[in-house]
């Protein structure tokens, strides 16, 4: 994945891709897992943009994303997120 170019495109369960746009991407120190925050620019109906966030999963080359495993570590990634919309 290379975040330089913003775009990414995800294979959906189904066999399907779709492309989408990187936001950001992250890793904590502590456990060394990264994430990946992107958007397929869909509103709600508040009008506020959805985004995604995904575990980044890295086979040598290969890189797909995964799910989050824990209410815990749900958490860790909503204060990242607050804390990156405080400074914007």
């Amino acid at each position: 994945m290379d975040i330089a170019d913003k775009k990414m495109v995800v294979v959906n369960e189904d066999g399907t891709k779709e492309e989408v746009e990187l936001l950001f991407a992250f890793e904590f120190n502590d456990t060394k897992k990264e994430y990946a925050v992107y958007t397929q620019n869909e509103k709600d109906e508040s009008g506020n943009i959805t985004i995604y966030v995904s575990s980044v999963l890295r086979d040598g080359e290969q890189v797909r994303l995964g799910g989050i495993e824990s209410d815990e570590e749900w958490s860790k990634i909503k204060d990242v997120l607050r804390e990156l919309s405080k400074k914007e």
